[in-house]
């Protein structure tokens, strides 16, 4: 069974933080998703606004209600110098197969640095350890090389190819890698 949180936790691990989006969050995530790789590799609109921005923080309590999203803010460093590095969240849940997916991006400033696989590791060690889920997975669109080798690097295998499993703005249909970890083979965090 899936223990689903009343709110969402702030968890840290080494310089990296994890905590629940906030309004004060809105001005960073729109400067962040200005960057035209986001939408090009998420869900997130090409011509992003800060409507866009507010929506996504004002969600987050039916979002936790109704258990359909997870939603973290990445935050990378201590104190007064932490800064705003991204997020991500378990979206897509399935309570009744034990079975979430992972999303995530990246603010360009803090790609490569490892910060996105710290998170990537903390989400999923809290979703099997804290929550429950058997499996979580992701569908990285088949151009992104980076993402997989984020989420490889933090413990997920490749297990296919998804063919046309997503249609952009523009109308293409493009494959997505699936990439998974199940519980029984996760490594915790520690």
């Amino acid at each position: 069974m899936i223990w689903w949180p009343s709110e969402i936790p702030t968890l840290q691990y080494g310089r990296v933080t994890l905590r629940p989006p906030a309004e004060s969050d809105v001005e960073q995530i729109f400067e962040a998703c200005q960057d035209p790789l986001i939408p090009r590799f998420t869900t997130v609109p090409a011509e992003y606004t800060m409507a866009h921005a507010l929506d996504y923080v004002q969600r987050v309590p039916a979002s936790l209600e109704l258990h359909r999203e997870f939603p973290f803010i990445i935050e990378f460093g201590v104190g007064d110098d932490k800064e705003f590095a991204g997020v991500v969240s378990l979206h897509t849940i399935s309570l009744d197969n034990h079975r979430a997916e992972i999303g995530y991006w990246m603010h360009a400033p803090m790609r490569g640095k490892g910060i996105g696989t710290i998170a990537a590791k903390m989400i999923t060690n809290y979703g099997f350890l804290t929550m429950g889920f058997r499996r979580i997975e992701a569908a990285v669109d088949l151009d992104n090389h980076a993402s997989q080798k984020l989420l490889m690097s933090s413990g997920y295998n490749k297990e296919g190819i998804l063919r046309q499993r997503v249609t952009r703005s523009d109308g293409s249909q493009i494959d997505m890698v699936e990439l998974a970890v199940l519980a029984s083979e996760w490594d915790e965090l520690k």
